[in-house]
């Protein structure tokens, strides 16, 4: 009868085989079973009972270098002879110089893409506007969705390339999301929580997005002029929706819909200030300085900024009452102690649409890139002003823009030298010709300024 080997609970050293493993026992602490065919080759065996295979090795200067210890696996999912191949291979890395214990942690600890979007946030969060910040974060959420459990590090070019096209039914979302995760992988590189890489976003070709600039003419400024003052005064007649069951319908001689001062102000405001809508809205009149003529804006989208007031737009803010420490007031909130929380008006959607349903300026049967939005007064603010033959210099710095490139957006609103240049060589000839062409007959180069 074979004698029974005796069961091993302290460190020894032997070849490491399935009978072996099936010696083993656990001690009262931590201890090794070291190979004796592959050096540094050994298991660990806890307290617990659990066994791993692992590499033993010292990393620089030999006896003197740092000990390290590479985790393979346990032994319950890897046989002996599959874990001391590997071991080998780990150990042939260290002939070469590599620490492969410190770089499987380093891999280990590697953010994944929604740990470096969480990350980012934050710092978007401490550095930018909470509307950014809100922006950032819903574009990043679409790209975790896909791309969330993935290591950072390990997102290619090809997968955000998979995200762009997925969004191709969106191409504005699409192209927003895609340049939210260059942002993100940009600064996860520059504060190395991410290796030196190439910036898998980078380089990707965005979609075209067609610009959605709408200027208002001469004649359209004076149709919405005029329904602005009839809907604060006798108001606009409305029709019941067909579509709809109205049942206590007011009779036709009663069907108006007015709009008080502060939505006639803000929108007036809109267009002769060029400022933008969320700047009208949350204006404080502690913000207001009538005597210079001047806005102070704190929490503008480009950080702190000075609007000037023009003469109308001090006319404007100087008859407006003051219900509050807001210009254009919402629906102040009761409190449970009884105090009244004055709060900002959050938009101005029903009058606005009713207002451009009058003038003629939704454009809904046609065309709905016709349609006029409250940022078009801005953008025909800006127009007003390049048409007039002011530079592009000055309309950036009244509306405020940080960077040039996004006033120039205006830039084919000016005079083309080029135009002028034919028109001249057109005069001349004609001239010569005897074929000037009558005034009525000529037909100005833009429709609806006078």
């Amino acid at each position: 009868m074979a004698k029974k080997e005796p069961p091993i609970n302290s460190a020894i050293t032997a070849e490491i085989t399935l009978n072996l493993l099936k010696r083993v026992e656990p001690g009262e602490s931590e201890y090794f079973v070291s190979d004796t065919s592959a050096t540094g080759f050994a298991i660990r065996v806890r307290p617990t009972g659990s066994m791993s295979y692992v590499v033993l090795y010292r990393y620089g200067g030999g006896r003197d270098g740092a000990a390290r210890k590479y985790t393979i696996g346990s032994t319950k999912k890897v046989t002996p002879d599959e874990a001391r191949r590997l071991a080998k291979s780990v150990l042939a890395e260290v002939v070469q110089g590599k620490d492969p214990a410190k770089e499987k942690s380093a891999e280990r600890l590697s953010p994944t893409f929604d740990t470096l979007k969480d990350d980012y946030l934050l710092s978007v969060d401490a550095k930018k506007k909470s509307s950014t910040y809100k922006l950032y974060a819903h574009w990043l959420g679409i790209a975790s969705e896909t791309l969330g459990r993935k290591k950072g590090k390990d997102v290619g070019k090809g997968d955000i390339e998979k995200l762009h096209v997925s969004l191709k039914d969106k191409p504005i979302t699409a192209n927003r999301v895609l340049s939210t995760v260059s942002s993100m992988y940009t600064w996860g590189i520059d504060v190395k929580a991410l290796p030196k890489m190439e910036n898998p976003a980078a380089g990707i070709t965005k979609y075209p997005e067609d610009s959605r600039e709408r200027y208002l003419t001469s004649e359209e400024l004076g149709r919405l002029g005029d329904a602005i003052r009839e809907a604060e005064t006798g108001g606009i007649p409305w029709d019941p929706d067909p579509k709809k069951q109205v049942k206590h319908a007011p009779k036709t001689e009663n069907r108006r819909i007015k709009i008080d001062a502060f939505a006639a102000a803000a929108l007036r405001l809109f267009i002769l200030t060029g400022a933008r809508r969320g700047e009208i809205l949350k204006l404080k009149w502690s913000n207001v300085d009538l005597q210079r003529g001047l806005l102070f804006l704190d929490d503008s989208k480009t950080r702190k900024k000075t609007v000037i007031l023009n003469g109308p737009a001090q006319v404007i803010l100087a008859e407006l009452p003051k219900v509050g420490p807001y210009v254009i007031p919402g629906e102040p909130k009761v409190l449970e102690d009884g105090k009244i929380e004055h709060r900002p008006r959050s938009d101005l959607k029903r009058p606005w649409h009713h207002i451009r349903k009058r003038a003629g300026l939704d454009a809904a049967a046609e065309d709905p890139r016709l349609r006029v939005r409250i940022h078009d007064l801005r953008h025909t603010h800006a127009s007003v002003g390049v048409e007039a033959n002011l530079s592009l210099q000055i309309i950036g710095k009244l509306l405020g823009h940080t960077q040039m490139k996004t006033t120039e957006r205006y830039a084919h609103l000016a005079d083309d030298p080029k135009r002028r240049a034919s028109d001249l060589i057109g005069s001349k000839i004609v001239d010569a010709m005897g074929d000037r062409p009558r005034r009525e007959n000529v037909h100005p180069l833009r429709p609806g300024k006078s």
